[in-house]
């Protein structure tokens, strides 16, 4: 019975290669051609006369050898038809035909036997890594309900229209994207962060896909379509990963378009050399079918089946340790970059810090009132989506200040906003929004080291609010961890002022803090670092504005929290769960899924050389030829699926 479960899972592949064959019709080969040859082996040994008649076991042999035989011979003749003349199945073919010819006819079948059954294992392994990611990450349910003309219905998610009202009960996971209807729920969003936490989310705020409801009956109305919610997207990110290949998978590749020419020639010269030599040497007797049997070993033994296969089952594998994790990688590649990174850059405001400011004081010149102040800032930043603008909107909120109309409104970057508020302009900045427009201010102004929004008043300076930051929960653990793991050079930028950097960068205990930063300081302080050759920089940010130093480092890593859009495109690596610490995790599953790879490389090369050592000197046979291939192959299989236990 185990045969048949187990070929549920090679099910995925065998529908790419052709639907119409069942799974018990490509276990029930296997087990033909294994009884067949079994059944050989044994008439053999006790020697029963109808078998040694010449033709009898040439014709059993062949029988077994065809189930297993036919589908490589069918794989071998595509590749030949694509210009690939020297694949892994010609070198098969040429082998158990070679076989066949000199009347090793067990050994011919056993080593199509076992090359088709590390196939199969091959294909469950990497159809299994595939099915863990996605059903780890693919937590939407497949019914849901809906009100529909006052009634609830029960629905498919894929078929609910934006704009529709669905209800989750408690407990229940959310299928879509969408806006809180109820005052105030609690969610598990684990799925998504990796944070355990549960989290309340508001009337109006966002609730997305793969969240939990853990305390009561909610309604939300759906905002995205079933395949655009940023569970979809993570699982796009995910399933794509693979596409984009490592330069070991590349190497690989090209590796063994060299290296098979390479070993048909050689296994061609072993055949080849002795008889020169008798030629030259007439006491060396030159067996034909002894050196042809030796060729056969060597090119058995030479099949990179181990290399193809453990290299991009290894990467998969890292790739899905990491997301269980809350970390998305784009793609091997990246997991290989992120080994060689020695320069870590935080963007502060929301990476380090939590990027929630609040209004700590407000202090007026004298010529209008606090909340007056406190009013027609709040008014000019009501639009903006600015941090600092949210927190002095939400302050004005709390006190029950009402905002009043703005007109003309400009942002200047990087420095603040100006708008007419009553004919009259107000600016609403930092202090270098101020001097650009020549308008004096108290000096001391400067020596503030905190946030600060400064605001005047028909080009008279009229006071400013004070806001602070906070660093966040495993910051300085974050920064702790990737000394840990010798990344000694780590920097800070930030749009703040240079006093509140220096004061973070030293309680985290980072000797390099550059404020005063605009956008494209950033990408310049960016460039500066790349001129060394020797620098290879990851860049942490939260996005919004840091998708071209994204871009520009060597490995772009996003807070994804599930944020920015733009952040997510630009990265090449997503930390959901927003924490900083996670940078160090991300470099660790990589050197650890280089570890295991290089592991797998260093046994499959040791393994064959020996064997290939052994077959040629005519010590090594066939049969230990086919399981140094099949062996080396599983076992290199193995330890590309132990990441997914050793990353926890």
């Amino acid at each position: 019975m185990g045969h048949c479960s187990c070929g549920a899972h090679s099910c995925a592949a065998e529908k790419k290669v052709d639907a119409k064959v069942s799974v018990f019709h490509e276990y029930g080969k296997v087990i033909f051609s294994l009884l067949l040859l079994a059944g050989g082996i044994i008439m053999n040994a006790l020697d029963l006369a109808f078998f040694r008649e010449g033709s009898v076991a040439l014709i059993w042999y062949i029988v077994a050898y065809l189930p297993v035989g036919i589908p490589v011979m069918k794989e071998a003749w595509e590749s030949i038809r694509e210009k690939d003349y020297f694949s892994e199945f010609t070198l098969m073919i040429i082998a158990t035909l070679g076989a066949f010819y000199i009347g090793e006819y067990p050994e011919g079948v056993a080593v199509m036997l076992f090359y088709t059954v590390g196939e199969l294992f091959q294909d469950k392994a990497v159809d299994k890594a595939r099915r863990n990611i996605g059903a780890l990450l693919d937590v939407r349910p497949e019914k849901t309900l809906v009100f529909r003309e006052g009634n609830l219905v029960i629905e498919s998610p894929k078929k609910i229209k934006v704009g529709e009202i669905i209800e989750i009960k408690a407990g229940g996971r959310v299928p879509l994207d969408g806006a809180m209807q109820n005052e105030v729920a609690a969610f598990n969003t684990a799925a998504l962060t990796g944070e355990s936490v549960p989290r309340n989310i508001r009337k109006g705020e966002e609730v997305l896909a793969g969240m939990i409801v853990t305390d009561k009956v909610i309604r939300i109305k759906v905002t995205r379509p079933f395949d655009k919610s940023a569970l979809a997207r993570i699982l796009e990110l995910v399933q794509n990963a693979s596409e984009r290949k490592a330069p070991a998978e590349l190497f690989i590749r090209k590796f063994a378009r060299i290296y098979t020419p390479i070993v048909i020639v050689l296994a061609v010269l072993i055949v080849l050399c002795p008889f020169v030599y008798s030629l030259i040497n007439p006491p060396f007797v030159f067996a034909f079918n002894d050196w042809l049997y030796r060729a056969l070993v060597f090119l058995v033994i030479s099949c990179p089946c181990a290399l193809v296969v453990s290299i991009p089952l290894g990467y998969f594998g890292g790739i899905g340790a990491a997301s269980r994790l809350g970390i998305l990688f784009k793609g091997g590649n990246y997991l290989d970059a992120i080994t060689k990174i020695n320069t870590v850059v935080f963007d502060k405001t929301g990476t380090l810090t939590k990027g929630t400011f609040e209004v700590q004081a407000c202090k007026s010149a004298g010529e209008i009132s606090e909340e007056e102040l406190v009013k027609l800032v709040a008014s000019v930043e009501s639009d903006s989506t600015h941090p600092i603008a949210k927190a002095v909107v939400n302050y004005a909120k709390e006190q029950n200040i009402e905002c009043v109309a703005v007109t003309d409104t400009k942002e200047f970057a990087g420095y603040g906003l100006e708008a007419t508020i009553n004919g009259t302009t107000v600016l609403v900045g930092n202090c270098r929004l101020l001097s650009k427009f020549d308008i004096s201010y108290p000096e001391e102004l400067l020596e503030i080291t905190d946030t600060i929004v400064v605001c005047a008043v028909g080009n008279r300076y009229a006071g400013y609010l004070l806001l602070a930051d906070a660093l966040k929960e495993d910051a300085k653990a974050a920064i702790d961890n990737l000394k840990a793991l010798n990344i000694e050079n780590i920097q800070i930028l930030s749009g703040d002022k240079q006093s509140i950097v220096t004061n973070f960068a030293e309680k985290l205990g980072i000797s390099k803090a550059y404020g005063d930063l605009l956008p494209e300081g950033k990408v310049n302080h960016l460039e500066e670092l790349r001129r060394d050759e020797a620098n290879r920089i990851a860049f942490v940010g939260d996005g919004m504005n840091d998708a071209p130093v994204l871009a520009l480092s060597h490995v772009g890593i996003a807070m994804g929290g599930l944020g920015s859009d733009a952040a997510i495109e630009t990265a090449d690596v997503v930390i959901q769960t927003d924490q900083p610490s996670k940078v160090a995790e991300a470099i660790k599953v990589g050197r650890l899924t280089r570890r295991i790879i290089w592991q797998n490389v260093s046994l499959a090369f040791g393994v064959k050389l020996l064997v290939l050592i052994l077959g040629a000197g005519g010590i090594a046979t066939l049969w230990e030829a086919v399981f140094a291939d099949v062996g080396v192959a599983l076992l290199a299989i193995m330890n590309a699926v132990r990441i997914q236990k050793m990353i926890k």
